[in-house]
């Protein structure tokens, strides 16, 4: 069974290897990954946003009720 040191060195020396191939692999890995953290950070900040707007619309008309009474 690998061992933590084991698979880093492996790593390590297929860097060393083949440099480019390397870096491409690491690109194509995180490419997506980074896609992924958009999207979600875009849903996210839409999601927070009208929650705000929501608690605006309610302050708002307990504002106007407080008025009318």
């Amino acid at each position: 069974m690998f061992g933590i040191k084991a698979w880093a060195e492996y790593i390590v020396e297929s860097a060393a290897k083949d440099p480019y191939g390397f870096l491409t692999s690491v690109i194509f890995t995180l490419t997506p990954l980074s896609v992924i953290s958009a999207a979600l950070s875009w849903k996210l900040a839409k999601m927070i946003e009208a929650r705000e707007q929501e608690q605006k619309k309610k302050q708002k008309c307990q504002k106007n009720i407080a008025k009318a009474k």
